[in-house]
């Protein structure tokens, strides 16, 4: 019986992935270089037992100065919510990626590849009138210089609650971020309004 557990345990090692199986994949995903100017996204969540529950679309801008960047974002729900998010992200040498964001608790941190990105940080999500902290494991892969695709789990406790799907295009690598990031300013500031009350 032992013989056979350390079998099972040596295939179910051998299943999983490291970032670095993809250091000789091409195109090269550099942050700084695909999530600069304007993109869209589309994704769908499902719960743990695969069953869609939501889709989305998302806008997206990034400024870069060097290797430090923001990146704002703009999710439309199809249950009608709109959400937003800020992150500040750093992209060093060694392809090393760290970020931080105001619904992320902590940092996130993260490994470049070849064409893909790993990284995990923990989301402070809204659950039933409060909050709940999930655990994110983030795989991206750059299909070609304009097209991304995103593939996530969530975590609870260690078990797995849900999975999302996420395409991403670069749109305008020049755009002006102002827009959108002014929109992110005022749905954040919304958020604290319904969170603290007057």
């Amino acid at each position: 019986m032992r013989i056979l557990g350390l079998a099972i345990l040596g295939l179910v090692a051998g299943c999983s992935q490291s970032v670095q199986d993809y250091k000789a994949e091409t195109p090269v995903l550099s942050l700084k270089e695909f999530f600069a100017g304007s993109g869209k996204a589309y994704g769908v969540l499902q719960d743990w037992r695969g069953r869609q529950t939501l889709r989305f679309t998302a806008d997206l801008c990034g400024e870069w100065s060097g290797d430090k960047g923001n990146l704002y974002e703009v999710f439309y729900f199809s249950d009608g919510r709109i959400e937003q998010r800020h992150w500040r992200l750093q992209q060093f040498a060694d392809g090393k990626i760290t970020g931080t964001a105001d619904d992320v608790v902590g940092n996130a941190q993260g490994q470049l590849a070849g064409n893909a990105l790993y990284w995990q940080y923990v989301l402070r999500i809204p659950y039933d009138g409060s909050t709940l902290d999930v655990t994110v494991k983030d795989w991206l892969y750059l299909v070609d210089k304009q097209n991304l695709i995103n593939r996530t789990s969530m975590h609870k406790f260690g078990i797995k609650v849900a999975d999302l799907t996420l395409s991403i295009q670069q749109l305008e690598p020049q755009a002006n971020c102002e827009a959108l990031k002014m929109q992110v300013a005022e749905l954040a500031a919304e958020a604290k309004i319904k969170v603290n009350p007057l």
